[in-house]
């Protein structure tokens, strides 16, 4: 092939893995450019880019849709991220007094809501119940097994939910609807103590989600409860609380320590202004992240020489195993935020910036080959955001 084809079948808008130092080719065939221009970073690696990291990354809008009257509902699970086997997450939206029906789950449900606002109802085993309203910015968790519903309110909502099982798929849980509509009608009124005809009407299959009417205001749907209300509210104020401040973004972390019935699954809410990199650590369990709006650049270190840089923006999931270490630069010209999710009941992570300023100097510069500059600039206090 000779350079006058290359030059004559090359679009000059159109991005070619060629690196800066020349390594690599033109595509010329067949190739989805959009897709290119969206992961510029895998499309032509970082020289310091190596090995067989296998893909962490996946974006809800590859996911499938389910569609019903009231909402929708999509899911990224370890059948579409197969290294995610920690976790689960499913991103779901529900119209104005749209329903996700009575239900409960085998894993315990941790939340975050995106838009709008939500009314959430639950019983606990003892009979104690929860009626509360939800904002963008709040959360809500369950154990497994607790039985709850979600509506939506005046303006309907959207949310992620995230469950500690990369297996779980939220069209496989336990629903109301679903079990009447698998029980013999004479169960169900031994059951209720009341007439078989009074379920003449019960639907014939699982409902999963439906339109109701908007509810009325809270104070008129109390249910009051002889045996009280939970004693451990299922609902916290993540974007209300006050955040760790840093010149390039801010991070609020949640765990038990401060929602003590999230007792599976902590987090950090992350902003990262542009300009700024959450700087390189790594945690001690693995990592479920959902990015929420901008754009930017994820760089994890595997070890023996592997690593691997993908291109993240709003709506992707990323997956880092333990103890990978990682960092996440801004790559766009407003804020990132995003959710670093975990199974664990506390949040943690290890800098290494301060492992390095609390280890003898001596011994940071004769592993690394490096100056009192380089020394001098280590701080002994963690900073997230850099």
């Amino acid at each position: 092939m000779d350079k006058t084809f290359w030059k004559q079948s090359m679009c000059e808008d159109e991005p070619q893995p060629i690196r800066y130092d020349g390594a690599g080719a033109f595509d010329l065939g067949p190739r989805d450019v959009m897709r290119d221009l969206e992961n510029p970073d895998m499309f032509i690696p970082p020289d310091t880019d190596a090995g067989l990291i296998p893909n962490l990354k996946f974006s809800f809008s590859d996911a499938h849709m389910t569609l019903n009257h009231g909402g929708w509902s999509r899911e990224v699970t370890i059948r579409e991220l197969p290294i995610a086997t920690t976790l689960a997450g499913v991103n779901m939206a529900l119209t104005p007094g749209g329903v996700r029906e009575m239900h409960w789950h085998s894993q315990t449900e941790w939340a975050y809501v995106l838009l709008g606002s939500a009314r959430v109802t639950s019983v606990d085993q003892d009979g104690r119940n929860f009626i509360g309203d939800i904002f963008p910015g709040d959360l809500w968790f369950f154990p497994e097994g607790i039985p709850h519903t979600i509506q939506g309110l005046e303006n309907g909502c959207e949310f992620l939910l995230v469950f500690n099982d990369g297996n779980f798929s939220d069209l496989n849980t336990f629903s109301i609807s679903d079990w009447f509509a698998h029980t013999p009608k004479d169960v169900l009124s031994a059951n209720f103590n009341v007439p078989q005809s009074a379920f003449a009407n019960i639907p014939a299959k699982q409902r999963y989600i439906y339109q109701s009417n908007i509810p009325c205001p809270i104070e008129c749907q109390k249910v009051p409860d002889p045996f009280g209300t939970v004693p451990k509210t299922f609902k916290h104020q993540l974007l209300a609380q006050e955040p760790l401040i840093y010149p390039y973004g801010t991070v609020r972390i949640v765990d038990s320590t401060n929602f003590p019935i999230s007792t599976t699954t902590a987090a950090a809410l992350v902003e990262v202004k542009p300009g700024g990199m959450r700087e390189m650590h790594w945690h001690f369990n693995d990592e479920w992240q959902y990015y929420i709006s901008g754009m930017g650049r994820m760089s994890v270190f595997a070890a023996n020489g592997n690593n691997r840089t993908f291109n993240v923006r709003a709506g992707d999931v990323g997956y880092i195993p333990f103890p990978y270490g990682h960092y996440v630069q801004n790559t766009g010209e407003c804020s990132l935020w995003f959710l670093e999710i975990f199974r664990s009941a506390h949040y943690a992570d290890m800098s290494l910036n301060q492992w390095m300023a609390l280890t003898p100097p001596e011994l940071v510069q004769s592993n690394l080959h490096v100056g009192p500059k380089f020394i001098n600039a280590l701080r002994k206090q963690k900073v997230e955001i850099v």
